[in-house]
């Protein structure tokens, strides 16, 4: 069965027909432990009887993964054996080979986040007709956006499409986190309702990103006391230095590439709604305020000092918190002095 593509990754999860061993794999854990609970739902199907859950230590044996896997559950079917934190080395590569070559007819779940994709327990596994390997890595950009979409589905709510792309560019890539944050978002909104944009805002927003963002809106757009403020409240939240300054210069950056879709012929307006991902509907009018007051050769210089400026919070004696702040003063004051 070797490794599966992602498109087929879902139906595998439902029924992993007559294979022998699955191994999960990648960089994120909380995918791997997801993906590895689907396997357990769609074989053990909730009956306790038919999941053997086994240490690392249980390796030791090459012959018990094989032995679990065989046996009768009382209440038949076929079981599902899982074991967690898998390494590389010679006991997980016995135990793999015995599961591999033994009669079934139970699954064999084993969980390596860390595993090469050179190892010898990988190769096996790839290699077998009875194996089955899943890449289990950070899901970005349109691929997170899906999977948001399809765990709201799952927690009985739906989304619109302006909520799950402000929530895909918020969340971040951590599945656990990602999950637990969406299982909250679904309590929210109620069991059939519909996460809008401002639902998800009201749920999901952390404070200090939040107050942040429209910090950086409000400097570029050139109202420096509004800016202050936000700015002031992020820090007091939790905001670093560091963070800010890279905030602000990705905001520069946005920015950027609309000012020259709007020098190339572009209304402001469509320059806007051509960025990806998209902007937040509600900063959608500060943000084109923002577009009417910059060229994209100021923008361009804005961006150069504000890398001079991440690179002076770590090389210079000044405090970092103060080099941030002036850093986005000086884009409020530069920007009020287009108004």
């Amino acid at each position: 069965m070797a490794k599966l593509e992602p498109r087929r990754i879902g139906a595998f999860l439902a029924d992993p027909g007559e294979c022998r061993l699955v191994l999960l794999h990648g960089d994120d854990p909380g995918l791997i432990r997801e993906r590895a609970e689907a396997l357990v739902r769609s074989v053990a199907a909730g009956d306790a009887l038919r999941l053997v859950e086994l240490g690392r230590d249980a390796l030791r044996n090459a012959g018990t993964l094989a032995a679990e896997a065989a046996s009768s559950p009382l209440t038949g079917g076929r079981c599902l054996v899982r074991v967690r934190d898998i390494g590389d080395g010679a006991a997980p590569l016995a135990a793999a080979k015995a599961a591999l070559a033994g009669p079934g007819p139970g699954v064999v779940v084993m969980e390596a986040p860390e595993l090469r994709t050179a190892s010898a327990l990988f190769k096996a596994v790839e290699g077998s007709p009875q194996g089955a390997v899943i890449a289990c890595y950070r899901e970005r950009g349109a691929e997170l956006a899906n999977s948001i979409g399809r765990i709201l589905q799952e927690l009985g709510v739906t989304a619109e499409p302006a909520a799950v792309e402000w929530l895909a560019q918020r969340l971040g890539e951590d599945r656990m986190l990602l999950r637990r944050e969406l299982e909250k978002l679904a309590l929210f909104v109620g069991a059939g309702g519909r996460v809008t944009p401002e639902a998800a805002l009201a749920c999901v927003a952390e404070g200090s990103a939040l107050d942040l963002e429209e910090a950086l809106m409000a400097a570029l757009a050139g109202e420096v006391g509004a800016a202050d403020a936000a700015l002031a409240t992020a820090f007091a939240e939790g905001a670093h230095a560091v963070q800010v300054v890279r905030a602000a210069l990705r905001h520069v950056q946005r920015l950027h590439l609309a000012a020259l879709a709007v020098a190339g012929g572009a209304a402001p307006s469509a320059a806007v709604e051509a960025l990806r991902p998209p902007v937040f509907f509600r900063h959608k009018p500060t943000f084109e305020r923002a577009l009417r007051l910059w060229r994209a050769e100021a923008l361009e210089a804005a961006g150069t000092a504000l890398l001079e400026a991440e690179r002076r919070t770590k090389t210079t004696g000044i405090p970092a918190d103060i080099v941030a702040r002036n850093a986005v003063s000086g884009l409020a004051r530069q920007a009020a002095a287009r108004r």
